[in-house]
């Protein structure tokens, strides 16, 4: 009797496991029959992250009530693999929180992951690893390709495109200059006065008349004669005043430029017959007990005589005014404008290399942009640093010759050194910014290049190729503008833009390995096939690494058979 009881036992036993085993076996058998939609069908890299949704359509009659489904996408490539985070699915009668799904009806499911991007995922396969479990029981299923990866096409930016800024020179071959001096009438009188032109200022006037037709580099650009009238008086006799003080002006000053053999001289000559703005501005700064009043006056009232009448009804401040501040408003004034020219860029350049030390810091800095060669632009801007070793512009530039020559190294300490002078200057935080991304900190280059604004279109190109790296395309085109290289052409590329991305791509004049393969993966994704294989066959020439790059970019996947193909990258 004990003995049948223990076979019943185990007899019961058994059909509960082979019952369990048998739900989840038949899940396992009928697993095909799950259908799943990937988006993108073939996974791609963007912000250094491949992205995925897959959309799970299970049949009905299917999926066991007693069943718990744990599923993990999981990419499967050369040398290793990368899992996603896993997702549950369980049937109707299973207790627990995760998505459910009928036995009867079937039922669909839309999961999203993410994982960081390595280049071993540019041949890869998405498989989906399923575990089910029924009660104490667990089987694995057999991995099911789902998709194919990854694009990794916005890994094609070209951090070296990032571009330094020079700190400015203000070098101006032609400064203007000017000498001036006054001349000042008695009371209803134009004429000059020996007291007058035997002044110190005159006399320097006359002198330096003197010295520009001597100096080479200077030229007479014009004489301005401006003669005024206080505004006390009749308008017409003021007015005529004036007139007379101009002219009377004038002949004195054509008579020293004759007796100086000075010929060719424009004038420009003006009169101002009653001088309220100079009277208002004397006033302003004088101490005048009525001096508020006055200048309400002159607010309130436009009217000159108005404005003459009300002043004179003040008598006893008319008679400090008539004293101190009228007989100032009578005069002209003469400026002579000269325009000292520079140095030619022959002189400059030749004394830039061979005698640096005649040149003033504007000069050495402007001679140095007159040159394509790095060397002589480094030996250049050295000599600035050694004559002007405070100078954060000669200091900067250094740094940008030498990122130009692909010494990040020196760079960067050049750049440093010019940030311990003056920091917060918009170019060298530019240039800091550079150095961080070529050495892969995207988080610090950012950082610098917010605090770069106004360092010039060098900066809104650099953020460009940041926003590449992080993604976001239509900003990076936004950043990019009306650029013409090859990272532009990527942005639009990668926002699906393929006509934009092959224009700017065709105006690109030098020749690049890089330019013609980007041309060769908008003709993939255009389905022009002809484009493409000519272009893919340029860049190999170009440069060969395109042809072990191009057989592993699942751009061209669905050419990886292809006769042609084959005979360019291989």
């Amino acid at each position: 009797m004990k003995k049948t009881r223990l076979n019943l036992i185990a007899t019961v036993a058994l059909a509960v496991l082979l019952s369990s085993c048998a739900g989840l076996g038949k899940m396992k058998k009928m697993a095909e029959n799950v259908k799943y939609t990937v988006t993108p069908e073939v996974l791609e890299e963007h912000g250094g992250k491949v992205d995925v949704t897959v959309k799970v359509q299970i049949p009905e009659k299917y999926f066991d009530k007693k069943v718990t489904l744990e599923a993990t996408p999981v990419l499967v490539y050369d040398g290793g693999e990368t899992a996603f985070t896993p997702y549950k699915l369980q049937g109707e009668s299973v207790e627990g929180n995760d998505k459910v799904i009928s036995y009867t009806n079937g039922g669909s499911f839309t999961y999203n992951g993410s994982v960081p991007y390595n280049d071993n995922m540019r041949v890869s396969d998405l498989v989906v690893r399923i575990k089910g479990t029924k009660g104490s029981n667990t089987m694995e299923f057999d991995p099911y390709k789902i998709a194919d990866g990854v694009i990794a096409t916005s890994t094609l930016v070209a951090d070296q495109g990032a571009q330094a800024v020079i700190g400015a020179d203000h070098f101006q071959r032609i400064i203007p200059e000017q000498k001036a001096a006054e001349i000042f009438f008695i009371i209803q009188r134009a004429n000059l006065r020996g007291t007058e032109l035997r002044k110190d200022e005159i006399k320097q006037l006359q002198e330096y008349i003197k010295e520009v037709k001597a100096a080479e580099n200077k030229e007479f650009k014009n004489i301005d004669v401006s003669a005024y009238a206080s505004p006390d008086g009749p308008m017409d006799l003021n007015t005529s005043l004036a007139e007379k003080r101009e002219a009377n002006t004038q002949k004195y000053l054509d008579k020293q430029l004759k007796k100086d053999k000075v010929e060719g001289v424009n004038f420009d000559v003006r009169s101002t017959p009653e001088d309220w703005e100079g009277f208002k501005q004397l006033m302003e700064k004088s101490n005048i007990q009525d001096k508020e009043l006055i200048l309400r006056v002159l607010a309130m009232y436009s009217d000159p005589e108005v404005r003459e009448r009300e002043i004179k009804n003040m008598s006893a401040t008319y008679k400090i005014l008539a004293d101190d501040i009228l007989p100032k408003l009578r005069r002209s004034k003469m400026a002579v404008n000269v325009d000292v020219i520079g140095k030619s860029d022959e002189e400059l350049s030749n004394l830039a290399v061979n005698n640096p030390s005649e040149l003033n810091i504007e000069e050495i800095l402007y001679a140095a942009t007159l040159t394509d060669d790095l060397d002589q632009q480094l030996n250049i801007y050295k000599a600035a640093v050694s004559q002007h070793p405070n100078c954060w512009r000669a200091q900067n530039n250094v740094g940008v010759v030498l990122y130009k020559k692909g010494d990040l190294e020196g760079a960067k300490t050049a750049f440093e050194k010019a940030n311990s002078m003056k920091s917060g200057v918009p170019e060298i935080n530019n240039n800091l910014g550079v150095i961080a991304l070529r050495n892969g900190d995207i988080s610090k280059a950012k950082e610098y290049f917010g605090a770069a604004a106004g360092a010039g279109p060098e900066l809104d190109n650099n953020l460009g190729i940041v926003a590449i790296h992080e993604g976001d395309y239509d900003a990076a085109i936004r950043y990019f503008g009306n650029n013409i290289n090859c990272n532009a052409a990527l942005a639009k590329i990668l926002a699906e833009k393929y006509d934009s991305a092959l224009s700017t791509l065709n105006a690109i004049t030098h020749e690049a390995g890089l330019k013609y393969y980007l041309k060769a993966i908008v003709g993939a994704k255009t389905g022009d096939s002809d484009m493409m294989f000519a272009s893919l066959r340029k860049a190999t020439e170009l440069d060969a690494k395109y042809k072990k790059l191009a057989a592993t970019d699942m751009n061209f996947g669905k050419y990886f058979d292809d006769a042609t193909f084959k005979s360019i990258v291989q």
